[in-house]
């Protein structure tokens, strides 16, 4: 930060002081203007389009002091990326003023993102017997919606969904106040002057008489077992009691989701600690003002409540998340027990957000709705996170952390659209050095979802003020967001390959230029020899790539169905160790199917060969009998994650061949975890083997790299990479054999962080 020069102790000087960040609609002004005047300076401060222009005059001791303030008090919410300050001549003008906002200019101020609910206002809604006790929409400079409201920026009242309503005397006084927490908070409302909650049935009609409280209602309803479309911040929400078998189960049915876990809303951490195991740095996440879902060990010996088997079916983890508006607060204080809390849409689909959407495409699902009147602009899904080793970290980055940006280790020549992947999809626009990451969009091959895309990309785009001159696509030729960037005109395209993408997202997020040992594992990525990646080592920096090892390939029998149904790559695996043994239980189940299926292989029709980890995984859960077909990504994954014995150190061998590039025998794995089952081994015992096994096995590639390469650091990315029994084997081997290891934290390892990736190695071939 550079605050120019101040000569003299005692006279009177006048800076020009600009700061850059995450500074409008957090409180940021008042601040300001409260610190100088208690500095005694004079001058004003504003917003503009690129953030908070301030002049400042008086003594250089106040001035040095008001410089440092700034950063070190300033407000909760806010992010300083930038600050500078110059000379101005004295001008002797009295007092200190708050300017108003300048609109003119390109857009390039930061908008904060949504942050839970405060506890100045949740004393005032929950117990402050003012006029805003039982009001849903209490919010102040401190918290409240922001990303999902705001239109335009600078981010003034008539630039967000709030403009429809026009402020009380009240609300207009507090507004008007330096001196009070709601001044110039654009959300600022209060019952007589802001919206309303409606409780209504899915035709639309209202189900309360005039003065009847709906959150009292809808508790009922709720209490009998109802399924409840709830009106959120970034969208509705599908709620039913987490502890009503019945409700969990319709709405399982209604959403055709079979066995994906339902996320869960508990009032406090109390209530948290109650159904899962929550450590200290978890507690933290999960009160952190994004408010995420929070993935938690779940208790199994005396838990505060039976939560329904339908909410988790055979599940060892709950994810939970804590009240993050006024209206959670008060529904759970009325309710007394968890929520579930699962995306307002039906399998697949973008989450409604739209009123009317809602009710069309709710209908059939939900038996009422608990909804409002202020408008949402933008969808934007919960994020969901977890504890590794004591750090957050990120696995969906989407509500309370976008559009917060993220520094780049290199400035962008121009600017620069990352497409993102077809599932997990997010984009990312950047300029300079910050690369702003999308909220989570989701499966591109649905074509809501492929719309809200196009929709999100725009309106993006509007708000930042970038209008991209360089695309980068993965080069899938069949993802939708290829197609996206090959199909828009008046722009550069660059391919990028998915794995270098993900390396190259760990970089970015790290601020890392220098080449590393890249491992990336995760399910499918289309690979520059036409054949399909997934278990990759790489030699890396952000501009270009090596594929120096992977795993050894196998083909996918049935190609897309093999993903869909995992027992297909037990039958490869196990023919690439010779064919099936006498007694193993998976090919006894699909005997119908196996023999031709293995001509099929044989033959090499409708089997692509692929070195895809997550299909390993797959291979090894069907071996074990715990799943032949999947219902969610990664499914057969997770589950063989959750079975594993912890605190099983003896891992299976596997051979690296040397020549010309590593590879990696993953059927080793295989065939020891095949004769250990059949010699009676117990299934949690095999797993965790398997699992440090597969460690073991990077670990020795990263150390025969290193040998040849003479690199020291290794990053890990990848969607297998969110398996913690693995990381955590994997990051001690590595630890212990001497490498610097970077993991991801502020970016998910899964395909929602490659945007980010193909940015950054978009803009380092573009600097070249």
């Amino acid at each position: 930060m550079a605050y120019g020069v101040i000569a003299d102790e005692t006279a009177n000087e006048r800076l020009a002081v600009r700061v850059a960040g995450v500074v409008q609609g957090v409180g940021f002004r008042p601040f300001v203007y409260t610190l100088a005047q208690r500095l005694h300076l004079r001058g004003h401060v504003g917003n503009d389009t690129e953030g908070v222009f301030i002049e400042a005059e008086g003594p250089r001791a106040a001035l040095d002091v008001f410089l440092c303030a700034l950063d070190l008090e300033r407000p909760p919410l806010a992010v300083i990326d930038s600050m500078t300050a110059a000379p101005l001549p004295v001008t002797g003008a009295p007092g200190f003023s708050i300017m108003p906002s300048d609109a003119s200019g390109p857009p390039a101020a930061q908008v904060a993102p949504d942050a839970a609910t405060c506890e100045a206002c949740l004393d005032e809604t929950t117990g402050g017997g003012g006029r805003r006790q039982g009001y849903a929409f209490t919010n102040c400079t401190h918290c409240g919606p922001r990303f999902t409201i705001v239109r335009n920026v600078p981010y003034d009242r008539p630039h967000t969904t709030m403009a429809g309503f026009a402020m009380c005397g009240d609300c207009a006084g507090e507004y008007a106040d330096p001196a009070d927490r709601r001044f110039h908070a654009q959300p600022v409302c209060c019952p007589a002057c802001g919206p309303r909650l409606s409780l209504l049935s899915m035709d639309g009609s209202a189900l309360l008489t005039a003065g009847a409280d709906p959150v009292a209602a809808t508790a009922r309803l709720l209490r009998g077992g109802a399924i409840v479309a709830i009106k959120g911040l970034g969208g509705y929400h599908l709620a039913v009691d987490a502890t009503h078998p019945e409700a969990a189960a319709r709405l399982r049915a209604a959403k055709h989701r079979e066995d994906k876990p339902f996320a869960l809303m508990v009032a406090d951490l109390s209530e948290a600690a109650g159904i899962a195991e929550v450590e200290p740095a978890a507690a933290r996440l999960l009160r952190h003002p994004a408010r995420p879902i929070v993935l938690l060990p779940r208790r199994t010996r005396h838990p505060a409540h039976r939560i329904a088997e339908a909410v988790a079916p055979g599940c060892g983890e709950l994810g939970l998340m804590l009240p993050y508006t006024p209206l959670h607060h008060l529904l759970l204080a009325t309710l007394v027990r968890p929520l579930v809390m699962t995306s307002g849409n039906v399998s697949d689909e973008p989450i409604a957000y739209r009123d009317d959407d809602a009710l069309t495409r709710l209908t059939g699902i939900a038996d009422v709705t608990l909804t409002h009147d202020r408008p949402i602009h933008l969808r934007t899904d919960d994020s969901v996170a977890r504890v590794v080793r004591g750090a957050p970290t990120l696995l969906r980055r989407s509500r309370g952390y976008v559009p917060r940006p993220v520094r780049l280790p290199i400035t962008l020549r121009r600017p620069v659209l990352g497409c993102g992947a077809a599932l997990k999809n997010t984009f990312c626009l950047a300029r300079g050095e910050f690369a702003t990451l999308s909220h989570h969009v989701g499966d591109l091959t649905n074509a809501a979802t492929y719309r809200a895309y196009t929709e999100g990309v725009g309106h993006f785009e509007r708000l930042l003020g970038i209008t991209p001159e360089l695309l980068a696509h993965d080069l899938h030729p069949d993802y939708p967001s290829t197609a996206y960037a090959l199909e828009r005109d008046g722009v550069e395209t660059v391919g990028v390959q998915h794995h270098h993408a993900h390396i190259a997202s760990c970089l970015a997020e790290h601020g890392e230029r220098e080449p590393v040992i890249g491992v990336a594992f995760d399910g499918l990525g289309y690979g520059d020899d036409g054949t399909l990646w997934g278990g990759e080592i790489l030699v890396a920096d952000l501009a270009a790539y090596t594929r120096v090892g992977h795993l050894a390939t196998v083909p996918m029998p049935g190609g897309a169905a093999a993903v869909r149904e995992p027992w297909r790559m037990a039958l490869s695996y196990l023919d690439a160790l010779g064919g099936e043994l006498p007694g193993v239980a998976v090919a006894q189940r699909h005997a119908h199917a196996w023999r031709p299926l293995r001509e099929a292989v044989r033959a090499g029709v409708n089997a692509p060969l692929t070195s895809s980890a997550g299909r390993l995984f797959d291979a090894v859960a069907a071996l074990l009998d715990l799943r032949d077909e999947v219902t969610y990504e990664g499914q057969a994954a997770i589950e063989l994650e959750q079975v594993a014995q912890r605190g099983e150190v003896a891992g299976y061998p596997a051979e690296i061949a040397e020549d010309p590039v590593l590879t990696l025998r993953g059927a080793d794995l295989v065939r020891a975890a095949l004769t250990d089952r059949l010699a009676g081994v117990g299934t949690p015992q095999i797993a965790a083997r398997f699992h440090a096994g597969v460690a073991d096995l990077i670990v020795n590639a990263c150390l025969l790299v290193r040998e040849r390469h003479g690199l020291h650091t290794v990053a890990l990315s990848g969607g297998v990479f969110q398996n913690t029994l693995l990381l955590g084997r994997t990051l001690d081997g590595l630890t212990l054999s001497g490498f610097r290891v970077l993991t991801h934290r502020q970016v998910p390892c899964n395909d929602g962080g490659l945007s980010i990736g193909q940015v950054a190695v978009a803009g380092a071939r573009d600097r070249r």
